[in-house]
């Protein structure tokens, strides 16, 4: 089941950038950098309460950010919900007709396995799941 928001994904051009644009819009720091090689992306998280803000850049020309930011510019990329059990969770939505981009977790960014929502299934957003890795 969909517990909350973990985060929001926003693609940038530059992170340095970004993080000092987002450094004084939140009058605070990021608190982490990570490079997630698997999407091709170098990540920055900002946290809001309980909900993260993540920044990503690519690190690739042929990665899904860099697609996205050619086609749409910088902006909101994806919503992340957190989940209990995300293997439930995906096979329950393809249950319900939504159509997963993963067909099996992957390791994503801030030690979390993660899966997306094709945006066709969703009114045009791309969902992400995540569920925290255990140790």
């Amino acid at each position: 089941m969909i517990k909350k928001i973990e985060h929001i994904g926003i693609a940038v051009k530059n992170i340095e950038h970004s993080n000092e644009l987002f450094k004084k819009l939140f009058g605070k720091e990021h608190y982490k950098v990570e490079k997630v090689e698997s999407e091709g992306v170098s990540t920055s998280f900002f946290l809001l309460g309980d909900t993260k803000i993540e920044l990503l850049q690519a690190s690739s020309d042929t990665s899904a950010i860099a697609k996205f930011i050619e086609k749409k510019g910088e902006g909101i990329h994806h919503i992340a919900y957190e989940v209990d059990n995300i293997d439930n969770e995906m096979e329950r939505l393809k249950k319900e007709g939504f159509e997963l981009i993963n067909q099996q977790p992957k390791d994503g960014a801030d030690n979390k396995r993660i899966c997306f929502l094709h945006p066709k299934t969703t009114n045009g957003i791309l969902v992400e799941l995540c569920q925290e890795k255990t140790k």
